[in-house]
Parts: C-alpha cells; sequence; structure tokens
C-alpha cells in the first residue's frame, strides 16, 4: 500500500506491505485524515516526546529507527474482519474509532507505534471493539474531525462547567478552534478567543467566538473583565482577591498553545479563583511560581485525550448538526502532499487543519 513514512527523520511517500487484522481486528480503508498539531511534534521532537512519555509512564511508544506512519484523526471503511470477529459491522461501512488497541499486555496508539500504521497509510488494522459506524451521511473528512473535537470535549469536561461562566481561549490553532465549537455547542459563553494570528482570529470568529483579541493590542482578561464583571470590578484590587463586594461571572481558561511561561502568565493576570484547564501540549519544562496561585487560589487542571462516551457523543453531535466544526478544514491533500502540509502548517496564519483524502 502507498503510505507516508516517518523514516530517518524524514517524511516520505513509499509503498509498503498493508498490514494484517489479528485476533479481535478489522481491516479497513483509509477515507479521510487529519494531520495532527501532534504529528508535527513527534516529527520535530520525537525523542524528546517519547523520553518524556517514558519519564511519566505514558504507554505511548515505539522505535524511531523503524517505520512509522502517523495520523489517529481518521475516517475509515470496512474491508475485512481478522480471526475471532463479531463481525456486527459489516464490510462497507465507515467507521471512526478511538486510536487505540489495547490488550492485557499491550497498549499501542495508532499513528505512533511500529506496529499499527495510521491514517497517513491506505489501509489501517483497529481494534473491532473501538469501532463506531459513521451515521448517516456524514462526510468522512468531517467525520475524521471527531477526534480533535473529542480532545477539547473532554477538556470542557474537566473544567465542570456549570454555565455561569466566561471562558477565555487563549490560542485558536486547531485545539483552541475545536474548543470554541464544542463551548458554543453547549452554550456557554460569551466566549473570549485570544491569538496573535489575524488568519486564526478571523477562523476563531467563524467557529464563533464573541470577543476575539489581539493579545499583543489587549489583555484578553481585560476583554474577560468587559463581558463577565460588573461596573467598577478591580481584577487586580483587595476586594476581588478576598471574594468580597460584587463579583464577576466564574473565568475559566482554556491554555491552548503550549509554550514555555503560558501557565504562569494565566496565574499572574486571571483573576482570582480562575479555573485554569492546560490542554496545549508544552515540549519543554516550564516554571511556575506557586506563590501567586496560591494567593489567588487558582485551580489548575491537565487535559489529556478522552473517553469512549465522550468520542461517540461527539461523533453523533457532527451527525446531528448539533456541534458544526466545518470551518476548521483550511485544506486538503493527497498523500504526496502531506511533506508540504506539514511545512505550511508551521505558519499559523496559512491553515488550521489540513485533511489527508483518498478518493
Amino acid at each position: 500500500m502507498k503510505a507516508v513514512v516517518m523514516r530517518d527523520k524524514q517524511l516520505l511517500v513509499e509503498s509498503i506491505s498493508a498490514p494484517e487484522p489479528g485476533h479481535g481486528e478489522v481491516l479497513v480503508k483509509t477515507l479521510a485524515c487529519g494531520i495532527c498539531g501532534s504529528d508535527l511534534h513527534m516529527f520535530h521532537h520525537c525523542q524528546q516526546v517519547l523520553a518524556n512519555f517514558k519519564r511519566g509512564n505514558i504507554p505511548i511508544s515505539f522505535d524511531d529507527g523503524q517505520d512509522v506512519v502517523f495520523g489517529h484523526e481518521y475516517c475509515a471503511e470496512i474491508l475485512d474482519h481478522g480471526p475471532g470477529s463479531d463481525k456486527r459491522l459489516k464490510v462497507g461501512t465507515r467507521v471512526c474509532s478511538l486510536p487505540f488497541v489495547i490488550s492485557a499486555q499491550h497498549f499501542d496508539h495508532i499513528g505512533f507505534s511500529n506496529r499499527y500504521p495510521g491514517g497517513y497509510g491506505e489501509q489501517m488494522v483497529l481494534a473491532e471493539q473501538l469501532l463506531l459506524p459513521v451515521p448517516g451521511d456524514l462526510p468522512a473528512d468531517i467525520a475524521s474531525l471527531t477526534e480533535p473535537l473529542t480532545v477539547a470535549a473532554h477538556a470542557v469536561n474537566r473544567a465542570r462547567l456549570d454555565g455561569s461562566e466566561v471562558p477565555v481561549v487563549i490560542g485558536c490553532g486547531p485545539i483552541g478552534l475545536a474548543m470554541i465549537a464544542i463551548l458554543k455547542s453547549r452554550g456557554i459563553g460569551p466566549v473570549v478567543a485570544a491569538d496573535f494570528s489575524a488568519g486564526r482570529r478571523a477562523l476563531a470568529e467563524k467557529m464563533g467566538a464573541d470577543v476575539v483579541v489581539n493579545p499583543a493590542e489587549q489583555s484578553p482578561y481585560q476583554s474577560w473583565l468587559q463581558v463577565a464583571a460588573p461596573a467598577g470590578y478591580d481584577i487586580n484590587g483587595p476586594m476581588a482577591l478576598l471574594g468580597l463586594g460584587l463579583q464577576p461571572r466564574p473565568c475559566v481558561v482554556f491554555e491552548c498553545v503550549g509554550v514555555p511561561g503560558l501557565i504562569q502568565q494565566v496565574i499572574q493576570n486571571a483573576p482570582p479563583r480562575s479555573r485554569l484547564i492546560v490542554v496545549g501540549v508544552c515540549m519543554e519544562s516550564d516554571r511556575i511560581e506557586p506563590l501567586i496561585g496560591i494567593g489567588k487560589e487558582m485551580n489548575v487542571h491537565f487535559s489529556f485525550g478522552y473517553s469512549a462516551e465522550e468520542f461517540a457523543h461527539t461523533l453523533h453531535a457532527l451527525a446531528d448538526e448539533t456541534l458544526d466544526a466545518t470551518a476548521m478544514i483550511t485544506g486538503h491533500v493527497t498523500l504526496d502532499g502531506v511533506v508540504e502540509a506539514f511545512d505550511q502548517l508551521a505558519q499559523p496564519d496559512q491553515h488550521a487543519k489540513i485533511i489527508i483524502r483518498y478518493d
């Protein structure tokens, strides 16, 4: 089969052997696959990422000296069933699934594995027990957004919102845009979104953000004050710090950038008793000042992944159009265009989500 292979720190379009389904697995044909920021991180910082996973006992691992086929945001079509399958979904069924293969002995993350090639290849092997049929006529490229949107949905669930909050989304890349889409689909808002990139700010508006800020010109927390706080509320005053007098609506900040210094920046500048949900994946060591966080009674949560129930809910929300993320897709390529797409995605004003298509 044809695939984009990471080999010797390069992405190469190659012809490789098609995978074969094992016990309880299915062979699928890839229909669409999103290029994820995690793929770019893994390509540029592979050894560092894998070392950090190992230190944190996170079971994502592969030998970067062997071929790896990225791609974990996909929609596919069943071609065949492996031994021991119950064949509940027939050949020809379009499916999405969590990108995992799990047993008592092994955990493999599809697309970050030597054993299980991802959606940058024409065929994949998936775990039958994790398959979800794609509802109705939902287009394959939209269905492939299920995975990144579920990352955002899980982060929103981690925030335990009750509807009274005014959220701030820091960073309007793919995950920030997904966060806006999830928040708006649940009626949470107004949503304040911030990004230095004019292109990404325009996409944030398309996704439904109510207030869009260039942080080079105005603090997103100043914009938050204008829509969340009563007149005269001083975000830095003693009454705010002690929770006395008229109070604003609760502030929840979703950090979707992942660069050193941003966690501290939020702790320092967000209002007292804010909730910070860290979704952006910082590839380096970072530093915070606990004294400030303690004095302001900040809550900090880290969010990673999602559950099977969250994944299914997101797929069905896309199908019944209670969740609209079409504007996230800013380009399509074939396998031959993946290397160029990686270069384009490094420029924030050009693209948000590029989908590999096989039609």
